[in-house]
């Protein structure tokens, strides 16, 4: 009796190369994951920093301490006031660990009204 199938030989290895063609795929789809999970991590981190900044602005104290709490590193915090707005911009870059790319600048803006003086508030 003859076997059905006979062509068995011409297939040997070819999921081997499949593998193989696929493992570059892989890892880049890995890699591209990182650096967006690190770029949201910085971006969450400016937002945090940007809305700090410009309550502490609207308040009338000082915006830049936002930068030693919740800023990430290498962040420049940038405050604008118009009349009684109040607007605080977070720059940083984000970088993704152990390479040597260039890395991608996220920002973020915040915006608070600008509190009255408390020349008539009794406390």
């Amino acid at each position: 009796m003859r076997p059905r199938w006979t062509g068995r030989g011409r297939d040997r290895g070819s999921t081997t190369a499949e593998l193989a063609a696929a493992t570059p795929a892989l890892a880049l789809l890995l890699f591209v994951g990182v650096a967006a999970v690190a770029a949201t991590q910085t971006k969450l981190q400016c937002a945090d920093a940007a809305r700090d900044a410009a309550l502490a602005a609207a308040r009338g104290q000082e915006g830049g301490l936002s930068r030693t709490q919740t800023a990430p590193d290498g962040a420049t915090i940038t405050i604008s006031i118009n009349g009684d707005v109040v607007t605080a911009t977070v720059r940083a870059p984000a970088r993704v660990v152990g390479t040597r790319l260039p890395p991608i600048e996220v920002s973020a803006t915040a915006v608070a009204a600008r509190e009255p003086d408390d020349a008539g508030i009794p406390w």
